[in-house]
């Protein structure tokens, strides 16, 4: 199998456990072993099936910043994956029951542009002037793969392992928080399962965000004003099944909330 037909047999097996709702095996075997380029060339395949779809896509997000979400999937490194529109969850609305495949929760913050930023070498400086405001998130992450036994190879080419988000409704100026030192304390039915603080994302979210910035402008497709960011976890990911009610605060930021609809043909 070539390069080329081994990238669209990865896209079209993450596809079909998409549409079957049942997880696949790890792709890594249908790439060339550690290729993280023809990971993102999976990715690429993907977000390009998505817009000719009638998908839009509205930012990105980046993954595996967290030192626990490295331990937790044995990575050391950041990656990142694409947000469509049709991800987004309203504050209020739960999560169908059975709409991803093994759903895990994660706090973050978010950030949305103002302006574009299309240096290869940004500054924080740069960053800074172009975000126009910070909100808390959750990330409700998934994966397509059996178990969630992934490498690197195996989450960036399923999308950075990217499921559905959830934004908080108070946009925050980057002036009236430091991002490095806010703290993060998520609950599952009113008991804590995760914390974290800013400095857990690279050392700050600002930094992952620059990271992200500058990865996407090497690859010619460079953040714009408009389009949101989601930073990277806080803190450890958990597991979410029907039922669930998650909420994070995030120190200077607020709170963001979201549920899990109950199992189909559940009884109170």
């Amino acid at each position: 199998m070539n390069a080329v037909d081994a990238v669209i047999k990865a896209a079209d097996v993450l596809e079909e456990a998409t549409r079957s709702k049942v997880p696949c095996p790890p792709v890594r075997s249908l790439l060339p072993e550690g290729d993280i380029e023809a990971a993102y060339a999976v990715q690429r395949h993907h977000v390009t099936r998505g817009l000719k779809s009638g998908r839009r896509l509205v930012g990105r997000k980046i993954g595996l910043t967290s030192p626990a979400v490295q331990a937790q999937l044995g990575v050391d490194q950041p990656d990142f994956g694409a947000l469509f529109a049709d991800m987004a969850v309203p504050e209020g609305e739960a999560v169908a029951y059975g709409r991803l495949l093994q759903p895990k929760v994660e706090a973050e913050v978010a950030l949305v542009l103002g302006a574009d930023l299309p240096h290869r070498d940004p500054t924080m400086a740069d960053l800074l002037r172009a975000t126009a405001f910070a909100l808390p998130a959750l990330e409700i992450v998934d994966s397509r793969i059996a178990d969630w036994d992934i490498s690197l190879v195996d989450t960036v080419a399923d999308n950075a392992s990217c499921g559905l988000f959830v934004l908080g409704g108070s946009p925050v100026p980057l002036d009236r928080v430091d991002l490095r030192a806010v703290t993060m304390s998520m609950t599952r039915g009113g008991e804590v399962v995760s914390r974290g603080s800013g400095a857990d994302c690279l050392g700050s979210p600002l930094t992952a965000a620059l990271w992200l910035a500058a990865t996407l402008a090497r690859h010619g497709d460079p953040l714009k004003a408009g389009d949101l960011v989601l930073t990277g976890a806080l803190g450890p990911m958990v597991p979410a099944a029907a039922g669930d009610e998650f909420s994070a605060r995030i120190e200077g930021l607020g709170t963001v909330t979201t549920a899990f609809a109950a199992m189909e043909g559940a009884t109170a």
